[in-house]
């Protein structure tokens, strides 16, 4: 019995030894995990992010040769695929020669306007001159009257001949007529001034209408040779072409999305924290990353901004808790987190959009 209980108490011991350091890591872990939630948020809910920029062909046409492969770095302007232009230089030719009948037009209207204006000149001195000769035949058709009327009392009182008399009276009908054929040509002067100055009017305003229909021209000239311009699809950024599925002769249409030109310039995070988490993060906060394509190395960053909603309101049905039964979720809110200067810029060119990665902000 005495050998039994000394073999027990060994054993007891050394249960008793093993439990307390259990307890011990144990309880050290929590303390270790509760001071580090005080002092951290953290999430596995995130993803590496760069700008995408969409090809989008701003005319229609058919490939005529594509100048890049898959995943093939590009500089901004370089050259990525063109369309066949024959048609856009058409209508480039079809718009300059509506320029050029536009622009002859102009000279024709110009030129109606300037013989006009020297016929109303032409009209005006007429008038003038008129005016003059119907005040000198007035003068002189006063005097024959005057002079007539003196030889018909003459006649009366046959001091003079029949002759003289009749002489008089024709000088007289001769200088009233002379006085009204002068008057119907001024008249016919200024109704021929009126009709010119009615025919410049016309001639103004069809200047006005060619001037106009040049502007028209010009515009339609220049669409015409930014849509042939835009027959060369170049690259908008520096950066990383997407998988391409294009081919000399394929049909594209204006606005189709073909490919992507992946931003190489500027790399984020984006961090899905839950809502409850939200409570101590701010923005400059310090935030330590890693990524599961290179979990042996930590990118220091700093929370940026925050989104201005959840993520399932920019879903494609948002939920509406006001149908139906309602079950709370907990949402979450998309967070910007950029990276500091101190990281190793051949690390962030090594990242690609898409790749998971776990986040900790400290948040003390």
């Amino acid at each position: 019995m005495e050998t039994t209980t000394a073999h027990k108490k060994p054993a007891n011991k050394k249960f008793i030894i093993v439990f307390a350091l259990i307890v011990l890591l144990v309880g050290g872990f929590g303390i270790y995990k509760y001071k580090h939630s005080q002092a951290h948020e953290t999430t596995d809910d995130a993803q590496v992010e760069r700008n995408l920029t969409p090809i989008l062909p701003r005319v229609g046409g058919y490939i005529e040769q594509v100048y890049v492969r898959d995943n093939q770095l590009v500089k901004k302007g370089d050259t990525l695929f063109t369309i066949q232009p024959v048609d856009y230089e058409v209508r480039v030719q079809e718009a300059r020669a509506a320029l050029l009948v536009a622009e002859s037009s102009l000279e024709v209207s110009k030129a109606d306007v300037f013989a006009s204006s020297a016929n109303v000149a032409i009209s005006d001195a007429t008038i003038q001159s008129n005016t003059g000769t119907i005040e000198a035949a007035e003068i002189r058709a006063k005097q024959a009257n005057n002079d007539f009327e003196r030889y018909a009392n003459l006649y009366q009182n046959h001091s003079i001949t029949k002759q003289q008399y009749e002489q008089a009276q024709t000088a007289k009908l001769e200088t009233d007529k002379q006085v009204e054929v002068l008057q119907q040509q001024r008249k016919a002067s200024s109704s021929q001034k009126s009709a010119v100055m009615s025919k410049t009017d016309v001639a103004s305003k069809q200047t006005a209408v060619a001037k106009a229909n040049i502007e028209k021209a010009k515009a339609m000239l220049k669409a015409a040779e930014l849509n042939l311009s835009y027959t060369v699809i170049t690259a908008a950024v520096d950066g990383q072409v997407s998988n391409i599925k294009l081919q000399p002769g394929q049909f594209v249409n204006p606005g189709q999305s073909l490919f992507y030109v992946i931003n190489n310039r500027e790399t984020w995070v984006v961090a899905n924290f839950k809502e409850t988490q939200l409570n101590k993060i701010r923005a400059g906060q310090k935030v330590e990353i890693k990524v599961d394509a290179f979990p042996d190395d930590i990118i220091e960053g700093e929370v940026q901004s925050f989104s201005p909603a959840t993520g399932s309101r920019f879903s494609l049905l948002p939920p509406d808790n006001a149908t139906g039964n309602f079950v709370k979720t907990v949402q979450r809110l998309p967070v910007k987190i950029t990276f500091t200067a101190s990281n190793k810029p051949e690390l962030i060119a090594m990242l690609r959009p898409g790749m998971n990665a776990d986040v900790d902000v400290h948040v003390q």
